[in-house]
């Protein structure tokens, strides 16, 4: 992975959009001030430090590393890369449950007992992905065990958002800008504040977004949830998501939530 230089920019709009200053978040991260001040000059920050602004800033520690472009830590990547093909179906199930259904399902991977990790994490490359927004999003999904496909069918039944899997392609490698209502969608699937990601990417949003529908932050919830599953324990909670729709499971909705 190649260090991102824009991640200072990207973090200074952050915190403009929090209204954070540099030396509240050094006190929220028990890191000094200049140390925050390097990175908004555009150093490149080490693991540590990554993994407290995460903390500080409610950030899932994965998303900020590849914001910055440092490489992944082994500890924060999914167990399982084999576990992607099962992904999508257990979105796109839960979140035509009620609920209460979608609640027990997320109980139940949650309960599931943690394996080892037997080999390191490496994800489906269909081609490299570009140092720009779009590739810095489509890796965030990636670290979600989320393949192009994957996130085009998600995407199309619990947003506005309905592109090709190719096109998810043409955002990675750059040749694709990012819209406001792509950087909303993503924001809902990845559990980010719009604001706040449409910050970090330096994407302006001419209105306030809607806040997410509940289907899709159960959805933010169950790719993250997923992260830590076996292929084997993936493909089981598959089956059971599959099962729990009964009779309704013939076909998916597209745009399923209120939006």
């Amino acid at each position: 992975m190649t260090n991102s230089p824009d991640f200072g920019m990207a973090l200074g709009r952050l915190l403009d959009r929090k209204g954070v200053g540099v030396q509240h978040l050094a006190d929220l991260a028990g890191v000094t001030a200049d140390e925050i001040r390097a990175v908004l000059a555009r150093e490149t920050p080490g693991e540590g430090l990554l993994r407290r602004l995460a903390t500080a800033l409610g950030f899932h520690a994965v998303d900020l590393f590849v914001l910055a472009g440092v490489e992944v830590p082994a500890d924060l990547a999914p167990l399982d890369a084999a576990a992607a093909s099962w992904v999508p179906n257990i979105v796109m199930d839960a979140v035509h449950l009620p609920s209460a259904g979608r609640r027990e399902l997320l109980q139940i991977i949650r309960s599931l007992p943690r394996e080892e990790r037997r080999s390191r994490f490496a994800p489906e490359k269909p081609a490299p992905l570009a140092d720009s927004p779009g590739g810095r999003l489509i890796r965030m999904c990636r670290y979600r065990n989320l393949k192009w496909s994957g996130l085009a069918h998600i995407l199309a039944v619990v947003t506005p958002t309905y592109l090709s899997t190719s096109t998810y392609g043409v955002i990675s490698d750059g040749h694709k800008e990012l819209t406001p209502r792509l950087v909303t969608d993503f924001a809902a699937i990845l559990g980010i504040e719009a604001r706040e990601l449409a910050a970090l990417t330096g994407v302006f949003l001419p209105e306030t977004p809607e806040p997410a529908a509940p289907e899709a932050v159960d959805a933010a919830a169950l790719l993250w949830e997923v992260r830590c599953l076996s292929a084997t324990q993936a493909q089981h909670v598959a089956e059971l998501a599959d099962s729990m729709r009964g009779d309704s499971r013939a076909e998916y909705r597209l745009n399923l939530p209120a939006w």
